[in-house]
């Protein structure tokens, strides 16, 4: 027999892992020091979401990107997803442990303000960074990648989270299962 469906009660591990996924890449976007943003030789100019650093081997001149406003809304940006994104995280072990239909709803609403936060913050960091701070070729690093990443996952787990409120029974595993084809 075959059986046809999703094996829902299988997200109730899926959902927070990947939300702790989401929330760990966003701690190294965050926490990043090595950069955001270097230039062509990666060997003179790097800029991370805090800080901005010219020089060359050990001789290093740093300055705080936080004396721009830009980078002060960026900061703040980040700051608040990570810390909406790690009280998600406790709502959908919460939720998924007690299977709580009112928590996942909340807990895809928080994701969908994460989502809308972090998109914000990682578009002006580039579009300003390149009016204020450009000087030539600069490649946007794995630090940065990583914010991305946190957010492109917090997109499909919030999607999830709305669907799953549809599918009660089936997360608690009292749905009968349906089956495709039956020998006779």
């Amino acid at each position: 027999m075959f059986r046809c469906g999703v094996a829902y009660p299988r997200f109730r591990w899926i959902l927070p892992l990947l939300l702790l996924f989401a929330l760990i890449f966003d701690i190294i976007a965050v926490a990043a020091t090595s950069g955001w943003v270097e230039d062509e030789d990666a060997e003179t100019h790097y800029a991370s979401m805090w800080k901005e650093c010219r020089g060359r081997n050990d001789h290093w001149s740093c300055e705080s990107l936080m004396r721009h406003s830009w980078a002060q809304a960026v900061a703040a940006l980040m700051i608040i997803g990570l810390i909406l994104l790690i009280l998600a995280f406790i709502l959908s072990v919460v939720a998924m442990c007690n299977v709580n239909i009112a928590l996942l709803g909340v807990t895809a609403i928080l994701l969908v303000v994460v989502v809308i936060v972090q998109i914000i913050a990682l578009i002006i960091y580039p579009v300003k960074f390149k009016e204020e701070i450009f000087e030539g070729q600069y490649y946007f690093t794995w630090a940065y990648g990583f914010g991305w990443g946190a957010t492109i996952l917090c997109i499909g787990c919030s999607f999830l989270f709305c669907c799953l409120r549809n599918y009660e029974d089936d997360l608690r595993g009292d749905a009968k299962p349906k089956y495709i084809y039956t020998s006779s």
